[in-house]
């Protein structure tokens, strides 16, 4: 769907039309969904509202309304399942369909996907983008180039000549840092992945990550569709109108997140491993932490318990690092120490357990203690310096 949550918005309030509309309201909260109008401002999903405005002063914000969002995703999804039963939804505005078994009965996949289109805009009043194409990574990326209210088909022997102009970002499973390790190969573009040995990069990215990036590199997707999958994560999040430093309110706001998260999971009729913590600081710092117990479960108590561990590293560090002052991060104090033999200085930083020890400040120590830090140094330093080393090996492949 085409700006899915604005895009309901303007549909039920025509006076909108042709106007910058942004769902999103609050100094602290974020940007659920924006028109394109508004998007030519650069307003993005996931932005903060107050950053939103700046952008954009003009621009109507409306508050989300999520029951409204709800039945518009239904009866979506409801047209979809008219065409065919294969239907796996991504979320309330995306799903992929394979609609070989209905070739038969509603002709070439091209014309079932202007069926589509003009059924949901004939019952909604909403716009789509269809991308079709012979595996679920290439029909994804086609709908996402036909934005807005576009079809484009890929058809299969002209899929890697679509895929290999574009970035390397174009690619699941690329993100920022996995985006630096392909930049300081030299790799740019999908083209450049694909004609990369895969030994170098399962080297650099790991065994499972370099495959996989290889695999999608040349158009390689053997994923089927699954109708019905079932939920991987649950959980409920609050976003405080002033910033909260008291540790009692943050323990009553985990244990209402925990019975929410609980009344979803036995909803569902799910149980849980792992309990994920996610703090947002008032400068839009994130610090996540999990924590998974020795047996699954879908009880409020055990949730918050789990959430509220002083055992847990974020716990230790949640209380004391809020309310940051304007463009300054957090200090923020970890449940680790430093390495042993080494003072830390009043600047040493720390990392969860398990992954190192870094120093911001050299501290005095002897030969012996400096070289005991040194075995506590991060291996991504030493990841970095193969990387410097192999680079020429890349290029010249």
């Amino acid at each position: 769907m085409d700006a899915f949550y604005a895009s309901v918005e303007i549909r039920d309030r025509p006076e909108l039309a042709g106007l910058p509309v942004v769902v999103g309201v609050g100094s602290r909260g974020v940007v659920l969904s924006a028109s394109y109008q508004a998007r030519v401002f650069g307003i993005r999903s996931a932005m903060p509202v107050t950053r939103a405005r700046r952008l954009c002063p003009q621009a109507v914000f409306v508050a989300p309304r999520r029951g409204a969002y709800a039945a518009a995703s239904a009866e979506v999804m409801a047209v979809f399942r008219s065409v065919t039963p294969e239907v796996e939804p991504l979320s309330l505005d995306e799903a992929f369909l394979d609609v070989s078994g209905a070739i038969r009965r509603l002709g070439r996949p091209t014309r079932i996907a202007e069926m589509i289109r003009a059924g949901i805009l004939e019952q909604q009043g909403l716009t789509c983008s269809v991308g079709v194409a012979n595996c679920k990574f290439v029909a994804k990326l086609a709908s996402a180039r036909c934005k807005p209210d576009g079809l484009l088909v890929v058809p299969a022997g002209e899929v890697l000549g679509f895929l290999h102009p574009l970035p390397v970002a174009a690619l699941w499973g690329v993100g920022e840092q996995t985006g630096h390790a392909l930049a300081r190969l030299g790799l740019r573009t999908v083209a450049d992945i694909a004609h990369t040995p895969l030994a170098v990069l399962q080297r650099e990215l790991g065994q499972a990550a370099g495959a996989h990036l290889y695999a999608l590199a040349w158009g390689s997707d053997e994923r089927p569709v699954i109708p019905g999958m079932p939920d991987k994560s649950i959980g409920a999040e609050e976003t405080f109108a002033t910033d909260v430093d008291d540790p009692e309110v943050i323990r009553r706001e985990l244990l209402r997140l925990s019975g929410r998260t609980a009344r979803g999971l036995r909803a569902g009729g799910s149980v849980a491993r792992t309990v994920v913590v996610k703090l947002r600081l008032a400068n839009f710092t994130t610090i996540t932490r999990s924590r998974t117990l020795p047996e699954p479960t879908d009880v409020a108590r055990k949730i918050y318990a789990t959430a509220c561990d002083p055992g847990c590293d974020w716990w230790g560090c949640a209380p004391r690092a809020s309310s940051p002052s304007p463009g300054r991060p957090p200090s923020l104090r970890w449940a680790s120490s430093p390495p042993p033999g080494v003072t830390p200085s009043r600047r040493w930083t720390g990392s969860p357990a398990g992954s190192g020890q870094t120093r911001s400040a050299r501290p005095r120590s002897s030969g012996p203690a400096r070289r005991q830090a040194r075995r506590h140094r991060p291996a991504r330093i030493a990841h970095l310096r193969r990387s410097r080393r192999s680079c020429p090996e890349v290029n010249s492949a």
